[in-house]
């Protein structure tokens, strides 16, 4: 597997559209994933995502080895710190807040979870997001790597720019 990331690497740093693209597919769940807990809302996540590959392939040529999904998830990082710090400077309401509920979609779907079930696992969700969402950037973007990326301190330490203890207290 490592062999071939680094193959699909060496092909998309050459321009080869489709080997980075398959570097996409490989890692979009992770970058969202990362986005979204430090973003905080899904719609945000997806924009960040979207912008952080961008930014990726625009800067294919500086990635110099080692873990291609620290220096993916050290942009998605960046990109979402430089939105939250956009947000501070103008802060806007988004239409989707003000819009009706969607009537077209399905109340139950086949296999889907109970009402019940999909209230409280909505409600533990927002619980957990909002304490991650109260914690400083700094502590938000390590808790994200740390428990959700599953990342060691030293990748951590690496992708945030700090010293490996300033990390682990």
């Amino acid at each position: 597997m490592a062999s071939d990331e680094q193959q699909l690497i060496q092909r998309a740093q050459r321009g080869d559209l489709n080997a980075f693209n398959t570097l996409v597919l490989t890692y979009q769940d992770r970058i969202y994933s990362a986005a979204y807990r430090i973003m905080g809302e899904p719609a945000s996540a997806a924009d960040v995502t979207q912008e952080a590959f961008i930014a990726a392939y625009r800067r294919l040529e500086t990635y110099r080895g080692g873990s291609f999904r620290a220096w993916l998830l050290r942009i998605v990082t960046n990109t979402s710190y430089d939105e939250l710090r956009r947000r501070q400077r103008r802060p806007a309401t988004s239409l989707e807040d003000l819009a009706a509920i969607d009537t077209d979609e399905p109340l139950i779907a086949d296999n889907s979870p109970s009402p019940e079930q999909a209230v409280q696992q909505n409600e533990l969700n927002e619980a957990i997001q909002n304490c991650i969402s109260s914690l400083g950037e700094d502590q938000r973007t390590v808790l994200v790597l740390s428990d959700v990326q599953e990342l060691s301190y030293q990748e951590i330490a690496e992708i945030v720019g700090v010293n490996l203890g300033t990390v682990k207290s």
